[in-house]
C-alpha cells in the first residue's frame, strides 16, 4: 500500500511503507535475508530505513537529515534554505551555566 500511496502529495507513503516493511521483516525469514543482502549491497540507501526500523526511532532528526540530503541533490548552493537555517540555529545555542 505504501508504494501505491507514495506518488501522492504529502509524506503518507513513507510511514505506511515503513510499517509494512516492519511487519514483513518480523514475520518472514526470507525477507530478513533479502533485507540484509540489500543492506550489504547498498548501505547508503538502506541506512535511513534502518534508522526508522529501530525500537525507538528518532523521527524529527531523521526527517531533518533527509530534507538536507534532498536539498543538496536538487538545489544549487545559493538556494539552499535548510543549510542556512541550520547555521543560524547553531549560532543561537545556549551555553550551559
Amino acid at each position: 500500500a505504501g508504494v501505491v500511496i507514495a506518488p501522492l502529495p504529502g509524506p503518507l507513503g513513507l510511514p505506511v511503507t515503513v510499517i509494512g516493511l516492519m511487519m514483513v521483516l518480523r514475520g518472514s525469514f526470507r525477507a530478513k535475508r533479502e533485507f540484509v543482502r540489500l543492506q550489504n549491497r547498498h548501505p547508503k540507501f538502506v541506512r535511513p530505513l534502518r534508522r526508522l526500523l529501530r525500537r525507538d526511532p528518532e523521527i524529527i532528526p531523521f526527517v531533518w537529515q533527509q530534507m538536507l540530503r534532498v536539498e543538496r541533490l536538487v538545489l544549487p548552493r545559493r538556494f539552499r534554505f535548510f543549510v542556512k537555517t541550520r547555521k543560524k540555529m547553531k549560532g543561537r545555542r545556549r551555553t550551559p551555566d
